[in-house]
Order: structure tokens, then C-alpha cells, then sequence
């Protein structure tokens, strides 16, 4: 069984309330559910996690790392600011997917820039809940390919 662990930044929190006209009316706990049941289906042992800190959020990747997980990341507002949470994602030697609710390139300039993409395997956003689930089967295909590799 494959380990992934789901971590999501800023303000996911508030999703279900917060401009539901970009994020859609699904919760954070509606998503983890879909991704959850999800995960059953895939054998995979997954962790979800949210946090408004960016230190803990750093602090999430290296764990993950830790534990040998890939990480599917939404980290919401930090992806286009943080230069230490790019630094974890390469640092702690993890295989990550960046997922994103809304299609951040049809959207204000500064969103199309991502500092975390560099050190991704790859990116899915604007498909609202649905990039959760795609960003998912992505990351177990390409952690059971490193499996099937490394054997």
C-alpha cells in the first residue's frame, strides 16, 4: 500500500463559504470524503491535513517526507509566495502533485506564477473538487512506478 498525504494551505478552511462562485459550494470535508473513498478504491493509506501556518505547513511536507508519502498539495495562496515550502517539497526528496480548485492562469496575474511547480511532478487545477481526485490517480501512478522501478 502506497502512502499519500493530502495538504492543504490557507483559507481551505473556509471553503463551502468563501467566494462560491470561484471555489464552488463544496466544504474541505466534502472533498476529503470524495478523496478518502477514493483512496479505498486505489489502496492507498491517506493522510489530510490544513493549515493557515506556513511553518506547519512546511512542517507537513517534511513529515511526509519522512514517512516516505507523495504529497497532493493545495497550498492555496503560498504556492505563488513561498519560497520554503518549495524548499521543503525538494528538500524532503518527496514525489508531489499541486492540485487547485479554480484555474489559477484565468485568474489575476500574480496567481500564474507558481513557486512550488518547479519541484512538482506535475500540476491540475480548475476542475474544481474533481483536481483532488485527478491529482490523486497521478501521484499513485507515478509513486507505483518508482515502486515497480526501484524492485
Amino acid at each position: 500500500m502506497i502512502a499519500i498525504h493530502c495538504l492543504n494551505g490557507p483559507n481551505l478552511n473556509l471553503l463551502g463559504q468563501r467566494e462560491p462562485g470561484i471555489y464552488g459550494g463544496a466544504t474541505l470535508a466534502d472533498i476529503e470524503r470524495s478523496l478518502r473513498d477514493h483512496a479505498v478504491r486505489l489502496d492507498i493509506a491517506l493522510t489530510f491535513r490544513q493549515t493557515n501556518h506556513e511553518g506547519e505547513l512546511v512542517t507537513f511536507v517534511q513529515e511526509a517526507g519522512a514517512a516516505g508519502a507523495g504529497v497532493l498539495i493545495n497550498a492555496a495562496a503560498y504556492t505563488h509566495t513561498s519560497i520554503a515550502l518549495r524548499d521543503a517539497i525538494k528538500g524532503a526528496g518527496v514525489t508531489a502533485v499541486e492540485v487547485h480548485l479554480s484555474n489559477v492562469h484565468a485568474r489575476e496575474e500574480f496567481r500564474h506564477v507558481s513557486r512550488i511547480a518547479p519541484v512538482c511532478a506535475g500540476v491540475i487545477s480548475g476542475f474544481g473538487p474533481h483536481s483532488y481526485v485527478v491529482g490523486l490517480d497521478a501521484l499513485a501512478h507515478l509513486l507505483r512506478g518508482q515502486l515497480l522501478s526501484a524492485s
